[in-house]
């Protein structure tokens, strides 16, 4: 369960202009300030070292090296526009600062008070949340891949998503407005590419469909599935008593009653010593994805009012 990106649901679909370096060192910065509770203020740095992001991403120590010297300069320039409940844009930078020690391989950086907002202030019922493992997409080489992904994984519970508009979406990927105008251009050097890393490196296998105004394609829809693995021989396994309710607990339901089981004593055994309950309870939600996990937490559910629909 380590190494969980968590972000609200605005924060994925903010509109935003990232390289794969600086995408790999958010997800990093996003990860390691919630796990190790460091940098989930404006007044704390969070460090971030060579060691790491060649760990996390398997890349060559200098590879790393030359991804924290970037990031002093870069990613202290990146913005981002969310946009709120009421229509209004609320536009901020990713970072307040950065420190690079040089000779020490590694950097501190202080996240912005509303990427902290939207990192944390997660209570699953209210406010929705994506989540995924950096493992699962930390072998894309293309940062399309990365931020389809994450916009994919908001409709994971359905494996599949509404149909996304195309200029907002070039603006979600993180497409420049001179740069693949052409529909081609589009769809062979970032759709095509992105969905092809999805597929052969991620936990998902990725379909796309376009849909047109007219003559014109004015958006993409996606269908996905995870793959399967050979842990899914359980799957005839499982409880007959439990199955019908885990397969019909919304993302709304694991949610809200993470959050609950999160305050429960006996859930203590589960928990890792310097995690919140705000951090507990994501991890909580994501165990909650899996049958074996629902039937293993299932008494606890119930003791905290969870009834079958």
């Amino acid at each position: 369960m380590k190494d969980l990106v968590v972000k609200s649901n605005k924060l994925v679909q903010a509109l935003q202009t990232l390289t794969l370096t600086e995408t790999r060192l958010l997800q990093l910065a996003i990860v390691d300030a919630r796990e190790t509770g460091q940098g989930l203020s404006t007044d704390e740095p969070l460090e971030l070292n060579a060691t790491r992001y060649a760990q996390a991403f398997n890349v060559s120590p200098d590879a790393a090296y030359l991804a924290l010297i970037e990031a002093e300069d870069s990613l202290f320039k990146r913005q981002f526009t969310i946009t709120n409940e009421d229509g209004t844009l609320t536009k901020s930078r990713w970072i307040q600062d950065a420190n690079y020690r040089k000779g020490e391989g590694r950097i501190l950086v202080t996240l912005t008070r509303v990427v902290i907002e939207h990192v944390t202030k997660i209570d699953g019922f209210e406010q929705y949340f994506t989540s995924y493992h950096l493992k699962k997409t930390s072998d894309f080489k293309s940062v399309y891949a990365v931020r389809l992904y994450e916009l994919l994984m908001q409709w994971k519970s359905v494996g599949k998503t509404p149909v996304f508009e195309l200029n907002k979406f070039r603006n979600q990927l993180g497409i420049g407005v001179n740069e693949y105008t052409r529909m081609e251009a589009f769809k062979r050097r970032v759709l095509d590419i992105a969905i092809d890393q999805m597929n052969e490196f991620s936990d998902i296998t990725v379909k796309y469909e376009q849909h047109k105004k007219g003559r014109s394609i004015s958006g993409f829809s996606f269908t996905f599935k995870q793959k399967k693995t050979s842990n899914q021989s359980v799957e005839n396994k499982r409880d007959p008593n439990t199955v019908d309710i885990f397969s019909t607990m919304t993302d709304a339901q694991r949610h809200l009653f993470a959050n609950k089981l999160s305050q429960l004593p006996e859930m203590s055994k589960y928990s890792q010593g310097t995690e919140s309950y705000q951090q507990f309870a994501v991890r909580i939600a994501e165990m909650l994805q899996t049958p074996e996990k629902f039937k293993e937490l299932y008494p606890y559910l119930q003791k905290v009012g969870f009834k079958a629909a």
